[in-house]
């Protein structure tokens, strides 16, 4: 049994409380003040609201190959910053397996990892598959950060989440086939199915994607009808080029507009889309010759309806798909065009280095990342899209690992809320023990974490790759913070007071082991050592520390009850800490 407080013990903790609420409470406002000042010379991409594909006109320096990071020892903080960019999260035995394999070792050994079940089957395990569950999102939430918190394969499970922010589906627009907690699992299950592959593969299954269809409307859609004058859905068309392929301006390999006559040149037009919004017509659920009170038909891709394909030609992008094709070779051959524009790595390879590393990359990076995008060296005819080299490509850049960007003003992001909560989660080995994983719907800024998986409000993600805060530093920099979309002051008090919560009392069944650190507990700066190293990645200054250190040693120590109160007041604190909300 631990020892019990006694009603002095009380008195006093509730006065230490206090103390320490009213220290937290500084640090909430300070939090976005903070960031916001860290993040105002982030980057060094001259990009502006009105540009989101980014990055100022100069040239960029010539592709120069990535340095081999692995080859001198690397520290524990080193690997723990690794770790941020490349994972879900750091923990005590995944920093000792970074220095143990090195960066590109253990990119290898993750690369190689088996999947770890998928969402779905977990959904038919715990009997979601029943039909008092078709017009429910039950489940979904459940199996989303279950696969998040605690799946080993960490780097698949990263990069399956960059791919969910660049190719948005969202659970609740998920309209007309019931399901929606499987429709979302499929998504989810096929991103990651395919996250280690080829990009034009990739294409090709979202493109059948039963989810896709419904999100972005055009299951069912039908060709041109010449005698009510309706015309095929064009929402997919032009997401498909905007957001998930080429956008909106012709791009040089640097990321940068390429211009003519000293103006940006648009990618496509009106009658781009019109003619693309052919090629998806046709398509609709594969339900098998069954019904849909299974939701079996939203695991499979969907197929042709003859009858509704446009089967004339479809020009796009100065180029056409020929008449007489079905549907699928249309689609296919749809695909090889928007594939082969070159656009397609400098646009995708930013983002990607956005998502995971910096959100104003140096041109030279983008050109670096795109280069491999476009050749990964095998010299195959499949070299072009690979994406597990692109991924390496992005992690083991100089401009990621060189230690000299800690202090660069001109470098980072802000980790988005679900990573920051996820950190906490793998680093402290959170684990469900009912197998239930009820955090729920994190979606509520003011009482959650403002973001939730796959419940992005719109196709354009939680946040736009391109935007800039207004009337802030940051733009008078001409620079962009994705992630800033989504932050304001209540939402960072909204997080502050979620993960207080989540650290202390737990979620649902979520329990975290704080035993690494009940040793240390009544010293307060060892444990914010230890904290700052697996959390922050060793980057809490030591000013912070020592501010943290007064706050947590104002508490009352010597038994276990009050060591976990000790550690509870210790990671609130980091985790509201501006060092560990920006990712250096």
């Amino acid at each position: 049994m631990e020892d019990q407080p006694s009603v002095e013990d009380l008195n006093t903790q509730t006065a230490v409380d206090q103390d320490t609420f009213n220290q937290q409470a500084e640090l909430k406002a300070a939090a976005l003040l903070a960031s916001t000042a860290l993040l105002a010379a982030c980057g060094g991409s001259n990009t502006t609201a009105q540009n989101e594909t980014g990055g100022n006109t100069a040239m960029a320096a010539p592709p120069a190959p990535a340095p081999d990071p692995s080859a001198a020892a690397i520290t524990a903080p080193e690997a723990a910053r690794f770790l941020a960019q490349a994972s879900m999260g750091a923990s005590r035995a995944q920093i000792a397996r970074v220095q143990a394999l090195g960066y590109a070792g253990w990119i290898d050994e993750q690369l190689s990892l088996p999947g770890n079940g998928t969402r779905w089957d977990w959904l038919v395990a715990k009997g979601f598959n029943d039909i008092s569950y078709r017009n429910s999102q039950a489940g979904f939430d459940s199996t989303a950060w279950r696969k998040l918190i605690s799946s080993p394969d960490t780097l698949r499970q990263r990069f399956t989440l960059a791919l969910s922010e660049i190719i948005v589906v969202s659970i609740d627009g998920l309209i007309g086939g019931g399901w929606k907690a499987f429709g979302a699992a499929a998504w989810l299950d096929m991103l990651e199915a395919n996250c280690f592959g080829n990009y034009r593969g990739l294409l090709q299954m979202v493109s059948t994607s039963p989810a896709m269809g419904q999100y972005l409307t055009f299951r069912g859609n039908a060709k041109y009808n010449a005698q009510t004058g309706a015309m095929p859905d064009e929402n997919y068309a032009r997401e498909l080029m905007q957001l998930f392929s080429i956008g909106l301006l012709e791009l040089k390999l640097n990321g940068t507009p390429r211009q003519q006559d000293g103006k940006n040149i648009e990618t496509y037009d009106l009658t781009d889309i019109t003619g693309l919004a052919r090629i998806f017509t046709g398509w609709d659920f594969d339900l098998a010759g069954g019904k849909a009170d299974k939701p079996d038909f939203l695991h499979r891709p969907m197929t042709q309806v003859p009858v509704r394909h446009e089967t004339g030609p479809s020009t796009f992008l100065d180029k056409t798909v020929g008449e007489g094709l079905n549907g699928a070779d249309a689609l296919s051959a749809a695909l090889d065009i928007i594939f082969a524009h070159d656009n397609v790595a400098p646009f995708i390879s930013r983002q990607l280095i956005q998502r995971l590393v910096t959100s104003n990359p140096s041109n030279a990076y983008v050109s670096r990342v795109a280069t491999v995008f476009n050749d990964d060296g095998s010299g195959t005819a499949s070299k072009k899209g690979n994406l597990k080299a692109v991924l390496t490509a992005i992690l083991l850049d100089d401009e990621a690992r060189k230690p000299a960007n800690l202090s660069d003003p001109q470098f980072g992001k802000l980790r988005e809320p679900m990573l920051r909560f996820l950190a906490w989660a793998r680093a402290y080995n959170v684990t469900a023990i009912n197998d239930v994983w009820n955090l729920g719907n994190t979606s509520d800024p003011a009482t959650r974490l403002g973001q939730s998986p796959l419940r992005s409000p719109s196709v354009f993600n939680y946040f736009r790759p391109g935007y800039v805060p207004p009337n802030t530093a940051i733009a008078a920099a001409s620079l962009v913070a994705p992630e800033f979309q989504i932050t304001n002051e209540s939402s960072v008090v909204g997080y502050v007071n979620y993960m207080q919560r989540a650290i202390s009392s737990g979620i649902s069944d979520l329990v975290p082991d704080y035993s690494s650190l009940m040793p240390l507990a009544d010293t307060a700066p060892a444990m914010l050592d230890e904290i700052n190293l697996v959390l922050a990645a060793g980057q809490l200054s030591a000013a912070t520390l020592q501010n943290l250190s007064t706050a947590v040693d104002s508490m009352p120590k010597g038994n276990d009850n009050r060591r976990k109160q000790r550690i509870y007041a210790a990671l609130t604190l980091v985790l509201a800490a501006p060092e560990f909300i920006v990712l250096k």
